[in-house]
């Protein structure tokens, strides 16, 4: 059996009637699916029988890497032995996939912004998260865990929190409660100013969340008129998607 590394951030799922659960929420009508860190290959027994059209799995840890290729010699050639953070996900599969995971709460935002990088190519998204996290990332304007997270995510796709997970179904049990969610790509979406600007004034928004907006994006120059003084006088987590949209068209006339 494979021993749970604290450094890796891993807590195996044991409970087989949950694995079932996440993965019947995967629909890969493309038949391309990546799986993050299966461990000891509780989602990977399930998601193996589904005949998807290519499935590949990655995981860091070498020891699940050769558990796995025991367990599944069939899938030998798909299981990368890799980290998710550094490899090119982009160029993993013909066209667009999807992606579902047991993911390690300590990276698991860095995951949620490399899938980011390359939403384009991103159908949807399953995974289990720490459950304070999954509502940041599901939370609608106004809430106090409207954060970076959520904004980004929600501007790509449609994001819902699927149903929440008991520590005791996890091998060591973490201290934290934890949640499925899953992300759903809009399709034909499109931000109507450049990404890196986009994603750089919200994060700019939020890392001084307390403030006003006229004062938290002091280092942008806005093209002044009514809707944008109105929207500078809120604070962060009360604009939706489109009103931080709007600010970057804004922002990117002036430029």
């Amino acid at each position: 059996m494979v021993s749970p590394k604290k450094s890796l951030g891993q807590h195996f799922l044991h409970d087989k009637n949950i694995a079932q659960k996440i993965v019947d929420h995967l629909i890969a009508r493309t038949g391309n699916v990546l799986e993050v860190g299966p461990g000891t290959g509780v989602l990977t027994g399930f998601l193996n029988k589904k005949n998807f059209q290519d499935y590949k799995v990655i995981e860091i840890d070498r020891e699940s890497v050769e558990y796995l290729q025991k367990t599944f010699p069939e899938l030998n050639e798909k299981i990368l032995a890799a980290d998710f953070l550094r490899t090119d996900i982009q160029n993993l599969f013909q066209g667009s996939f999807s992606v579902i995971g047991n993911f390690p709460y300590n990276i698991s935002s860095q995951i949620l912004f490399k899938i980011l990088d390359v939403h384009e190519q991103v159908d949807e998204v399953v995974g289990m998260f720490q459950k304070e996290v999954a509502e940041r990332i599901v939370s609608p304007p106004g809430s106090k865990k409207y954060g970076i997270l959520s904004v980004l995510v929600q501007a790509f796709f449609n994001a819902r929190l699927l149903f929440t997970v008991n520590e005791s179904v996890f091998y060591p049990p973490p201290r934290v409660k934890s949640a499925v969610i899953k992300l759903e790509r809009i399709e034909g979406k499109m931000l109507p100013c450049e990404k890196k600007l986009f994603f750089d004034l919200v994060k700019t928004a939020f890392n001084q969340r307390r403030k006003t907006l006229k004062n938290a994006l002091h280092k942008f120059e806005f093209a002044q008129n009514d809707k944008i003084t109105e929207l500078l006088s809120r604070r962060a987590e009360q604009l939706s998607v489109t009103d931080f949209e709007y600010m970057c068209t804004i922002v990117q006339q002036v430029k």
